[in-house]
């Protein structure tokens, strides 16, 4: 029977990454230039960005972090989610289009060219700082997804972490060798689909299939009444306020991150931006408030009273999702648990992988280097940058498996994209609103970002007395208002010129 099931989840996986293959050569034949392979020549629909910028957002900590925190932090993290849905709105309401409008204007097709473009930069420096700290940060938050790949097939499928990982790095790089950011936008909105609808869906079969009697505010305060609290589980109110601050302030990284604002630049239109805005809301809540609450249910029906949660669902809850769909579903349906898992995995690896090497490709070697080499040359060199960073990722990945066993997926993945956060949206949102903010005020938010990240992660969470709030604060909301103040100061110091 195990072997039947086994065979049942490898065909349903082979059948997903099959037509992954095939979107990947679909995709191709839109291939001609730069600018298709990087942004789809500009022409991608509401639908198609809508759901590849979510499924890029959110990525594989979606289903086994965030449901482990659920599980973990009960009521309170649906903080989480208010945050989120916060910065999508922001994001797309107030911001996309302006950034679509200027990013045609500067016929931008990357982050580093849109900065350049718009502080009329006399030198490179602003291009190779946001090119060099985009290859750093894509790497490690690369790393992370890979990670998660590895878990992924261990506890779902049983097969060795590092063997599951080699799967995922093989999976992804087919396709985007194939199509490029068309198959990545295309791949992404197949893939979202399937997260929406798996995550929207388990949660109403687990709780008809559970003991409804109790409910989950009685089942939560049986096993520990500190799980209903809203407002934090401390008894310290500074480290509720720290907490939920941390969860809330995720959100953050959806006002300017630089693999989410270029499917902004490959929307076809300012009128889809509209249209796409609704789209990444409803997904959005309803994918999040679903995360959530299939770790709060599995905390009910697989622990009790006095236990130890970890032991039983993992570190951080990562294996929820596997436990509850196992327990849930039929064979089948655990199967295609699988494929979404691998869905919100690779709508992030895709972008990532494709966001660095357009770094490294246009605007180190082509931009800085050779300017005079072709479209085809160019693509041919950056199939080359982006296998070399997927294994530089894959490598890290299995490093942190062998060294850190008891490492909590959601947090690493989080480290990656505040590390990219912090450093790019301070700097998008005041090049959008602030017409005093000059390229040294970017340079210095930048940086500031940048190391404020590995300050906050590795010194200032260590500070006897206070660095256990930091700890959970983490480190995207501090480094972003530092990188936004240091933009303003240097700003003020040395304007722009009229």
């Amino acid at each position: 029977m195990q072997d039947q099931d086994f065979i049942i989840k490898i065909a349903v996986l082979a059948t997903y990454v099959g037509i992954l293959f095939l979107i990947g050569i679909f995709a191709s034949r839109r291939i001609n230039t730069m600018s298709d392979y990087y942004v789809g020549g500009k022409k991608m629909g509401f639908w198609a960005v809508a759901f590849s910028a979510r499924a890029t957002g959110e990525s594989g900590w979606l289903l086994i972090g965030l449901t482990g925190m659920g599980a973990m932090a009960g009521l309170s993290a649906y903080w989480v989610v208010l945050g989120e849905l916060l910065g999508v709105f922001i994001s797309w309401q107030y911001m996309a289009k302006r950034f679509k409008r200027r990013s045609d204007q500067y016929n931008a097709i990357t982050i580093p060219d849109y900065l350049e473009s718009h502080f009329k930069s006399s030198n490179n420096t602003l291009r190779i700082l946001s090119a060099s700290i985009l290859v750093v940060f894509v790497v490690i938050y690369v790393a992370s997804q890979m990670d998660v790949t590895g878990i992924a097939f261990e506890s779902m499928l049983g097969i060795d972490y590092r063997i599951g990982a080699m799967i995922g790095f093989c999976i992804v790089l087919a396709y985007i060798f194939v199509g490029g950011f068309v198959a990545a936008v295309w791949s992404d909105m197949f893939q979202g689909i399937l997260m929406f609808f798996g995550l929207v869906l388990l949660p109403i079969v687990v709780w008809f299939s559970m003991d409804q009697g109790a409910g989950i505010i009685s089942g939560l305060n049986a096993i520990d009444p500190t799980l209903t609290q809203v407002m934090g589980r401390s008894d310290d109110w500074l480290m509720n306020l720290f907490t939920l601050l941390g969860f809330s302030m995720i959100g953050l990284g959806f006002l300017g991150s630089p693999q989410v604002y270029v499917r902004f630049m490959s929307i076809e239109s300012e009128a889809e931006v509209d249209k796409g805005k609704w789209v990444a809301l409803l997904f959005t809540l309803l994918t999040d408030a679903a995360a959530v609450t299939i770790g709060i249910l599995a905390r009910i029906y697989f622990t009790d009273a006095g236990q130890d949660p970890e032991a039983i669902l993992g570190n951080g809850g990562e294996n929820v999702l596997s436990m509850v769909t196992n327990a849930f579903l039929p064979t089948i349906l655990v199967a295609i648990f699988i494929a979404i898992v691998l869905s919100a995995i690779m709508s992030t690896i895709d972008s990532l992988l494709i966001l660095g090497s357009s770094a490294v490709t246009r605007d180190f070697y082509q931009k800085l280097f050779r300017p005079d080499l072709k479209d085809a040359d160019l693509t041919r060199f950056s199939r080359l940058v982006t296998l070399s960073m997927a294994i530089a990722a894959l490598g890290i990945a299995i490093l942190l498996y062998n060294l850190y066993p008891d490492r909590q997926v959601f947090w690493i993945m989080i480290f990656g994209w505040s590390g990219i956060a912090a450093t790019f949206c301070p700097v998008i949102i005041l090049s959008l609103f602030w017409t005093g903010y000059s390229e040294q005020g970017a340079i210095a938010s930048m940086i500031t970002g940048f190391v404020s990240v590995i300050v906050f992660k590795f010194v200032v969470s260590n500070i006897a007395g206070i660095g256990e709030y930091f700890v959970q604060l983490d480190v995207l909301a501090p480094s972003f208002l530092l990188a936004m103040i240091a933009g303003y100061i240097f700003s003020k110091m040395y304007p722009p010129s009229t």
